[in-house]
């Protein structure tokens, strides 16, 4: 490509189409993205505002720009472009999440197992929630202890209770036990991590990427639909798995493959968040509709991830 303006922002893939949501979360959540040294994330980055400032050097292909937004998605924040650290970016999750997972499902059997991987998911999962925040809603120090606390209490009360209640029930039944703590986690996790949202609301846009205001209703919808997908991603690998690890349990191997855990997953992905103007706060409702009459009847807001 010659030297110019190039529209690197713009989706490479048809957004509203399950199958470009699909191509666009495959590319995110490439796991090869990690290993790459911080020196190559920071040339991804140069480039890409060198592209944002309507300048692409001369002779890059446009394939090349392409894989400089890949990178510069799968390690910086949307919000800020700070780079994030390793374990919370989403192109860590298949590694990081199939091991947790894995260890989850295998080591079931006794207290103090649960208890530790428990204690380890709930660790990921709360880095995983603060690096992916929407960052223009501040979190305080104390907050996040709050949050961590309160969702790694719920994980490990559940679980525990669950193992002791299921002792005498059939095996199957307990190795679903970690799926129950992974799913009420979630629903404390999530939410007390990003409570300011909640508190304060979230920025949202118009079509064109145009704030309009902050909303709280957005906020809920959006918090609502993580908890929602974190828990739908979890339930093909959590609850299927367990039933065929039991049937392998009488072979001497017990290497299955999980990665079928996270294409599973993938089919669940839900498209960009949007709420209907109307369905807003009557304050921000009335301010969108006089400033701009009928023609925004919708507004975008990151939801996080």
């Amino acid at each position: 490509m010659s030297g110019g303006s190039f529209d690197i922002d713009a989706p490479r893939w048809d957004l509203t189409t399950f199958t470009g949501r699909l191509k666009h979360f495959f590319n995110i959540t490439d796991f090869t993205t990690a290993l790459l040294p911080d020196s190559r994330l920071d040339e991804a980055k140069a480039l890409v505002e060198s592209c944002r400032a309507g300048s692409v050097p001369p002779g890059t292909p446009e394939e090349q720009l392409h894989y400089a937004k890949k990178l510069y998605d799968s390690a910086f924040h949307p919000d800020t472009g700070d780079r994030m650290n390793i374990i919370g970016r989403m192109s860590f999750q298949v590694p990081g999440g199939m091991a947790i997972t894995g260890c989850m499902l295998q080591f079931y059997r006794t207290v103090p197992a649960v208890v530790f991987w428990q204690w380890v998911n709930q660790s990921f999962n709360a880095l995983v929630n603060y690096t992916n925040r929407n960052a223009a809603s501040p979190i305080t120090s104390n907050q996040i202890g709050v949050a961590y606390l309160t969702a790694t209490t719920t994980a490990l009360a559940t679980a525990v209770g669950l193992n002791l209640y299921t002792k005498k029930a059939p095996p199957l039944v307990a190795r679903w036990v970690p799926f129950a703590a992974v799913a009420s986690a979630n629903c404390v996790n999530i939410p007390m991590m990003r409570q300011q949202e909640i508190l304060n609301g979230i920025a949202v846009t118009d079509e064109n990427g145009n704030k309009l205001g902050h909303s709280k209703k957005a906020a809920v919808k959006g918090i609502s639909q993580v908890v929602l997908s974190r828990i739908t991603m979890a339930a093909p690998g959590m609850i299927i798995l367990p039933i065929i690890m039991q049937r392998l349990e009488k072979y001497k191997f017990m290497q299955l493959d999980r990665w079928l855990e996270d294409i599973i997953s993938y089919w669940f992905l839900s498209p960009p968040s949007s709420m209907a103007v109307s369905k807003l706060e009557p304050e921000l409702r009335d301010s969108i509709r006089g400033r701009y009459g009928e023609s925004v009847q919708h507004v975008y807001f990151n939801k996080g991830l």
